[in-house]
């Protein structure tokens, strides 16, 4: 028996779009965050969303970043280098009236080489065993794009996490079938002791 359950669809689970489905575009391997692991996610960043800046970068079908933003986040930039996918992103954005929202057609690597604007929150969730997240984070890292004590969401493959850097420490962690799901804590290097 056929499903008569729409392909390529996602929901907003809480906040300002509560309920709202939305398309996303069908790209071979785009895999949005499951539901649950979206609501377990944003109840551990349920204290700390409101007024937030957030980067989704790997965008996608703009599950993590559209979710922020419905749940009060001030900003969101989602970063996908894919035109069908930054096309009907946008569309969404018009729909929904995201004016806090916005999208950019650009590669993840590329754009952490531009000129950094510190963000509070960053999603994390790049295509499985391409190698993106070794290089991401230490850019992150590095170059200026992370808010004193930032926040950063890791999706990957189970068993999968990369060496992260010594300021940064796993919050939360969970699984769901093959993939191992992070919620990271940045905080500022300790200064050197005086000597």
């Amino acid at each position: 028996m056929r499903s008569n359950k729409p392909q390529n669809q996602l929901r907003i689970i809480a906040g300002r779009w509560r309920g709202r489905k939305l398309a996303f575009a069908p790209v071979p391997g785009l895999r949005p965050t499951p539901d649950r692991v979206r609501e377990t996610l944003f109840n551990w960043l349920g204290p700390v969303i409101a007024g937030t800046r957030c980067l989704d970068l790997y965008a996608g079908s703009g599950a993590l970043g559209l979710e922020a933003a419905s749940r009060g986040a001030a900003e969101v930039l989602l970063v996908d280098s894919n035109t069908s996918v930054t096309g009907i992103l946008r569309q969404q954005l018009q729909r929904l009236d995201a004016g806090q929202v916005r999208v950019l057609q650009a590669d993840a690597t590329a754009y952490l080489r531009g000129q950094a604007q510190p963000y509070d929150i960053v999603f994390l969730d790049p295509p499985f065993r391409e190698g993106h997240l070794d290089g991401i984070i230490r850019q992150l890292e590095d170059g200026g794009w992370l808010s004193a004590d930032a926040w950063v969401y890791i999706e990957a493959e189970r068993q999968q996490l990369p060496d992260l850097p010594p300021n940064w420490t796993v919050h939360r962690h969970r699984t769901a079938g093959q993939v191992a799901y992070y919620l990271v804590r940045r905080t500022l290097r300790p200064e050197p002791a005086a000597g």
